[in-house]
C-alpha cells in the first residue's frame, strides 16, 4: 500500500482551522480504515472458497495465488519478515490478525476506532457503538473462535459490522462537511481496492496457457465479481457465461454499481465540489484537473482501447491520480505547517503595543 494511502499525522497550530483539520482528518481516515477492512474481509473469503475448488494446488501455485494479493496491498515486504511461505494460511492470518501489517483486518479496525474515539462528540452515538462493538469483538476470545471453526462466518462478521456502521452513518450524522470527508474516505478507499481486485487478475499465474478460457481462468474471474460483490449485479446486465472484457467493463464503467471506478469517482467530484463550494467542472490545484481529467476521460474511452493499451497500465494510472488526490486533500484540509511560537508571541506584543 502507498504512504499517501496511511494515516499522516496533523501538524497542530492552537486555533479553529486546527480543530476542523483533525476532525477532517479522524472522519476521513476511520471511514477509509472501515471500508478497507471489509474489502480485505471480502478478498481473503472469496479466495481461500476459491481454493476448495482447486484443493490440488502444488506450494508453488498456491504461491502463484497468494503472492499477488499481498503484492496488489503492497504488503510483502512486511509478509517476509514474518513469514517463510506465501500461502493460503500464512497470507490469511497476516491479512486478518497481524497487527505488525498496518493493512491488516484487526489494524484497520482498531485504527478506525482509535479514529472514532477522537471525534466522539462529532458522530452519533450510533455509530460509535457500532464501531465499538466491533473493537470488543476482535479484543474477545470469541473472536478467535470465531475464525478457528470458520473462516467464512469471521469474515462475515466484519462485512456486516462495516455495513451497520455505514448505514447508521448514512441514517444518523448531520449532512455537514465532516459527511463529506467521510465519503470522501469511502469513495477514495473503495476506488482504489476496485482497481486493485480488478488488477489481481492481471498478475494471478495460471497453471497453463491451456487453462486460458478454461474452468480456472472462468473461476478466477468469478472470483473477481464476487470479491467486488458484483456477480449479482454483474448478471443482471450480462446473463450469458462471464466474459472477461465484460467483466472488466462493468467494474469500470458502471455508473449504476456502488464499487465500479467510475460511480467512486462521480461520488469524489461530488463531494470535493461542495467542500470547494465550486462548480461543477472547476478545479483548484492540478491533483483536482488531474482527476477531473480521469473521470471525464471515462466518458469517451472504451473497453477495447484500455484492453488494447494495457488493462493493468490504465489501472496504474487511475491509482497514480487516487494517491495524489488523497495527499492534496490533506495538504488542502488536514495539515499546517508547524507554528513559530516565539515569533507568533512578538507580533501579540505589537498588535498589543498598537492597541494602547
Amino acid at each position: 500500500m502507498s504512504d499517501l494511502f496511511q494515516q499522516k499525522p496533523i501538524t497542530t497550530r492552537r486555533d479553529h482551522m486546527v480543530m476542523l483539520s483533525r476532525v477532517a482528518n479522524s472522519l476521513y481516515w476511520m471511514s477509509r480504515y472501515i471500508e478497507r477492512s471489509e474489502n480485505v474481509a471480502r478478498l481473503l473469503d472469496v479466495n481461500l472458497q476459491l481454493m476448495l475448488d482447486f484443493a490440488d494446488f502444488n506450494d508453488q501455485q498456491l504461491k502463484e495465488h497468494w503472492l499477488p494479493i499481498l503484492c496488489s496491498a503492497g504488503d510483502e515486504k512486511t509478509f517476509f519478515k514474518l513469514y517463510d511461505r506465501a500461502n493460503s494460511e500464512n497470507v490469511t492470518e497476516f491479512l486478518t490478525f497481524r497487527e505488525e501489517n498496518p493493512n491488516s483486518i484487526i489494524s484497520c479496525l482498531f485504527t478506525a476506532r482509535e479514529n472514532a474515539r477522537q471525534v466522539r462528540d462529532q458522530i452519533s452515538l450510533e455509530m460509535f457503538e457500532a464501531i465499538n462493538e466491533c473493537y470488543l469483538f476482535l479484543k474477545s476470545k470469541n473472536a478467535h473462535e470465531v475464525w478457528k471453526f470458520g473462516a467464512h462466518d469471521f469474515f462475515e462478521q466484519i462485512k456486516k459490522y462495516s455495513h451497520l456502521f455505514q448505514g447508521l452513518t448514512d441514517s444518523t450524522f448531520l449532512r455537514t462537511e465532516g459527511y463529506e470527508f467521510i465519503n470522501l474516505g469511502k469513495f477514495l478507499e473503495r476506488a482504489d481496492k476496485t482497481t486493485r481486485i480488478l488488477d489481481l487478475k492481471y498478475h494471478i499465474l495460471l497453471p497453463s496457457v491451456a487453462d486460458v478460457g478454461g474452468a480456472v481462468d472462468a473461476a478466477q474471474w468469478q472470483a473477481i465479481l464476487r470479491s467486488a460483490s458484483a456477480l449479482e449485479a454483474y448478471r443482471r446486465f450480462h446473463v450469458e457465461d462471464i466474459i472477461p472484457n465484460k467483466v472488466a467493463e462493468f467494474l469500470i464503467f458502471s455508473t449504476t454499481f456502488p464499487r465500479s471506478i467510475r460511480y467512486c469517482l462521480q461520488r469524489i467530484d461530488a463531494e470535493l465540489h461542495r467542500l470547494s463550494g465550486k462548480e461543477r467542472r472547476e478545479y483548484r490545484s492540478q491533483e483536482e484537473r488531474d482527476f477531473g481529467k480521469l473521470l471525464s476521460d471515462l466518458n469517451f474511452i472504451t473497453i477495447e482501447q484500455i484492453l488494447d493499451t494495457g488493462l493493468h497500465q490504465f489501472l496504474q494510472g487511475v491509482q497514480k491520480t487516487l494517491d495524489q488526490l488523497d495527499d492534496h486533500i490533506y495538504q488542502e484540509f488536514m495539515y499546517h505547517p508547524p507554528v513559530d511560537t516565539e515569533a507568533e508571541i512578538f507580533l501579540q506584543q505589537q498588535q498589543m503595543q498598537q492597541q494602547q
